[in-house]
């Protein structure tokens, strides 16, 4: 089974989507299922992951109710406040939505980095390992520290990275962000998203080689079996369309891998690590 374990829907007139600004032409519309399965059908994507694009309790529901209709998204990364009292109650009720496979605070765009280190939203992650509910990272470089931190602080929080933590591609700069996933990969409940990358990357004139130092350290330093696949689409309208996504890792990442390494990072590994059902 082959799992896109990072896609987006929005609806504009829900008006949640506050870091979307009106130069993002491309983005700057509804995306909704019936404009991603075409996309689906051309690379035999049987399932995806649908990922919250807003803060707001309000965007979990809408993703929700997506995916009791839509039979290919196979869970939601949703958003919950981590700093809320209520956060285990919630948790609780949300968890009965069998769809509902993992939490995600958008951490790139809030205006202290290391927001993730309070001590409320701490406890809270605490709450999330106990029940090994799955964690994403929506991080740059500059917050890498910050999570070094809490995965010393969280025993078995069960985490990715989303994105590869969006390093300076466009810029071609590897260092810190190279050291510290390596670092990070020492954590085995830690995986990584090869997803997000062209965005990074020279909108105009990037190119599968800009990717490739930063893909194949990504591979050496988590395995195949902690890695995988995420369109990030439609946000890679930005950059480019879904076939060059799957076409850029295609000609950079399936070289590195075995029939049956191409199988987890393709899919396995996102229905493992979501615990996907079906």
């Amino acid at each position: 089974m082959r799992i896109d374990s990072h896609q987006h829907f929005w609806k504009l007139s829900r008006g949640d989507y506050s870091w979307m600004k009106p130069e993002m032409k491309v983005l700057h519309r509804d995306y909704l299922p019936e404009d991603l399965k075409p996309s689906l059908q051309t690379h035999k994507i049987d399932r995806t992951v649908l990922v919250q694009a807003a803060p707001t309790i309000a965007e979990t529901d809408f993703l929700l109710e997506l995916a009791k209709k839509q039979d290919f998204i196979a869970g939601v990364v949703g958003w919950l406040d981590l700093e809320s009292n209520d956060l285990p109650s919630l948790l609780e009720l949300y968890s009965r939505q069998h769809k509902l496979v993992g939490l995600r605070p958008m951490l790139e765009s809030l205006p202290d980095d290391d927001w993730i280190l309070n001590p409320r939203v701490l406890d809270s992650l605490r709450i999330i390992a106990q029940l090994d509910f799955p964690f994403d990272f929506l991080v740059h470089t500059r917050h890498l520290p910050h999570v070094a931190k809490v995965l010393e602080e969280v025993s078995g929080l069960r985490a990715v990275i989303d994105h590869i933590a969006k390093p300076e591609i466009k810029a071609q700069k590897l260092e810190p962000w190279k050291s510290l996933i390596r670092d990070l990969a020492q954590h085995k409940n830690l995986y990584c998203k090869l997803s997000g990358m062209i965005t990074e990357a020279d909108h105009d004139f990037w190119n599968p080689e800009h990717l490739r130092p930063y893909i194949e350290h990504v591979v050496e330093c988590f395995g195949p079996e902690r890695i995988m696949f995420g369109s990030d689409w439609p946000v890679c309208l930005l950059a480019g369309s879904y076939d060059q996504v799957v076409g850029t890792l295609e000609t950079v990442l399936n070289p590195l891998l075995d029939e049956a390494s191409a199988r987890a990072v393709y899919g396995e590994n996102a229905a493992r690590f979501y615990k996907l059902k079906g």
